[in-house]
């Protein structure tokens, strides 16, 4: 019940800024008051003036208890909310039946007409421009007061015999409006009632140019869609309205393809050429409601509120084949990869269905065209553990680890685990994947995995190893960084030595690979003695439980070897890889102390043929 209240009062709140400066402040309003003369009668704020009116049912409006009241508002920040607070204060004082307010809108050349009534009735209508002998359109044109005595112009058979002021709504010598007041002694109060409007015009226009401020600051340049942060904020409040609405959205992730090349190749002017191109398309082709934005350098996404996958699938079909239809010189027609993921069949998490999305879009990419048409993935559409998904999976999280945090990557793990039926030539592969989505979190050590396992595999056959074993041996290679996954970025990454407590959170990684990830899963069970202890030291000296040389399983001393070698050549944030010379005198003289010196002696003979 909380969580369905908690979530009406975000959609409540969906169409309300965030609190901002008020667009008119005090000493601003006061200066433009002091300027103003009513009825050649100068109002200065501050001094003994409050001269006042009375209509016909005894009620008094006065300048400066208006002024006081109107200096009382400024720290609205809805425009409506500000015209609903200004009407109230005009009724309070003369009961007035209602207050309409007119703003002019260029691009269908009309005036967008709000009227409330003190009942809290609202009715909208529209007046066009070309209706010349409306006098709304007559006191906007020549900015004059009009004074009616019917409010038949208004075509409203709600109200009929009221007498109004229609006045111009003037902001920087600009007419932006009008403004209506129902009141039988309009003509007596129009003094008050000019401050009333050039008060609601300077608030209107600030409040204008602050929209197109905060439009510019979630605006990308170079696109005119929705900035990264823009498209963040619309997601969330899509996702809350779709939730509150039990409706499905989805989201579209389109990958330019060859942009890099393009780049290199053509000059970044040409690639910004593409990106313009597919952004304006996107923006014509898109429904009313959907919203696009720039995600990344050559990435466009777009909102499907109200929609289904397999209507997202059919829209992205359509964008597509538009795309394929516009020719660039040098270029040729413009090709996207496409991937879709869906809420909530996908997921009920927005950054979770991004990544999905994103993942998708990266299978795109490596199925790549068919009959001249991007294939357009789902999230929906693929075995988790395929080849191809499992390394797009690792792309992204290579590309985005530092936004994701670690729930991500412990989910990637729940599923490894989920999944205990898998057959043995799928591990080695599943294992693959999944250690290259681990290394991916850092691109100092992408492929390092991999290529202690092809070490680890090539000393364990050195010394004879039975065929079953080398296997294990490999197979326990590839995973035995995995725990990494429960360290946090700061310490992995961090340049140069760390500090103590940072060492007692590093050396917990070979417990948690295998105890989080290892034991969970029957097939990997006899793994857990090379991943646990390939950080044991021949003299007793290594982690995490200290083991002499007797007491580390072999498996674990090769790996620890192959471990250590690939770290010495390979490059890192605060050294460059070393030479295997370099590399090969280091493990020599840690022979007998760190690592089994027989080992040691044949992983140097096999070190040449190894490769990097």
């Amino acid at each position: 019940m909380n969580k369905e209240k908690n979530t009406a009062n975000k959609i409540s709140n969906l169409s309300e800024k965030p609190p901002v400066t008020s667009p008119i402040f005090q000493e601003k309003l006061v200066s433009k008051v002091n300027s103003l003369t009513f009825n050649n009668c100068a109002v200065s704020i501050g001094h003994s003036t409050n001269k006042s009116f009375t209509n016909e049912k005894g009620l008094t409006l006065s300048y400066k208890s208006t002024v006081d009241e109107l200096i009382k508002l400024s720290g609205i920040s809805n425009i409506n909310e500000l015209y609903l607070k200004v009407y109230s204060i005009i009724n309070q004082s003369i009961n007035s039946d209602f207050m309409a307010i007119g703003l002019y809108k260029e691009q269908s050349s009309c005036i967008n007409l709000r009227l409330s009534d003190k009942y809290g009735n609202s009715y909208t209508s529209k007046v066009f421009l070309k209706d010349a002998e409306n006098p709304i359109i007559e006191a906007f044109n020549n900015k004059n007061i009009i004074f009616r005595d019917d409010v038949a112009f208004l075509k409203l058979s709600y109200f009929k015999n009221h007498a109004v002021a229609i006045v111009p709504m003037i902001s920087v010598n600009k007419c932006i409006g009008v403004m209506i007041i129902a009141d039988n002694c309009a003509r007596q109060n129009i003094g008050i009632y000019k401050l009333i409007s050039n008060y609601l015009a300077l608030c209107t226009h600030n409040f204008e140019l602050l929209e197109k401020s905060e439009g510019y600051v979630n605006t990308d340049n170079l696109t005119l869609l929705y900035n990264h942060r823009g498209f963040q904020e619309i997601l969330s409040n899509e996702l809350v309205r779709a939730q509150l609405n039990k409706q499905k959205l989805s989201i579209v992730m389109m990958d330019i393809c060859n942009i890099t090349k393009i780049n290199r190749e053509l000059g970044h002017a040409k690639g910004d050429e593409v990106i313009k191109l597919v952004a304006e398309k996107v923006r014509q082709n898109i429904r009313e409601g959907d919203v696009a934005g720039r995600y990344g350098g050559d990435e466009i996404a777009i909102i499907l509120p109200n929609t289904p996958g397999d209507q997202a699938k059919y829209i992205s079909e359509y964008l597509t084949y538009s795309l394929s239809c516009c020719f660039i010189d040098d270029i040729g027609p413009v090709k996207v990869s496409v991937g879709i993921s869906t809420y909530p069949d996908c997921s009920d998490d927005k950054e979770k269905l991004l990544i999905l999305a994103e993942q998708a879009m990266y299978i795109s990419q490596a199925k790549g065209y068919k009959d001249g048409m991007s294939a357009i993935i789902s999230s929906s559409d693929f075995n988790f553990w395929d080849d191809v998904a499992l390394k797009s999976y690792a792309e992204v999280i290579g590309k985005r680890h530092s936004q994701l945090g670690l729930n991500f990557e412990e989910e990637l793990i729940s599923k490894f685990n989920a999944d205990h039926a898998i057959s043995g030539h799928r591990i080695s592969e599943i294992a693959a994947s999944l250690a290259s989505a681990i290394d991916a979190k850092d691109p100092y050590t992408k492929g390092h995995s991999t290529s202690v396992s092809k070490f680890s595999e090539a000393l364990a056959r050195a010394i004879n190893l039975p065929e079953d074993e080398v296997e294990r041996i490999k197979l326990g290679a590839l995973l035995h960084d995995v725990g990494k996954i429960g360290i946090p970025e700061t310490v992995l990454k961090k340049e140069g030595p760390l500090s103590d407590d940072e060492w007692k959170i590093m050396k917990q990684h070979p417990t948690i690979g295998a105890e989080k990830v290892l034991t969970p899963n029957p097939s990997l069970r006899d793994l857990i003695p090379i991943v646990k202890y390939h950080h044991e030291r021949i003299d007793g000296n290594g982690y995490p439980e200290g083991l002499k040389n007797g007491d580390i399983p072999l498996a674990a001393k090769i790996v620890a070897i192959a471990d250590t070698y690939h770290a010495l050549i390979s490059d890192r944030p605060y050294r460059r890889g070393m030479d295997m010379e370099k590399a090969i005198s280091i493990l020599k003289e840690g022979a007998g102390t760190q690592w089994d010196e027989d080992l040691i002696r044949t992983f140097i003979q096999i070190a040449p043929s190894l490769g990097v």
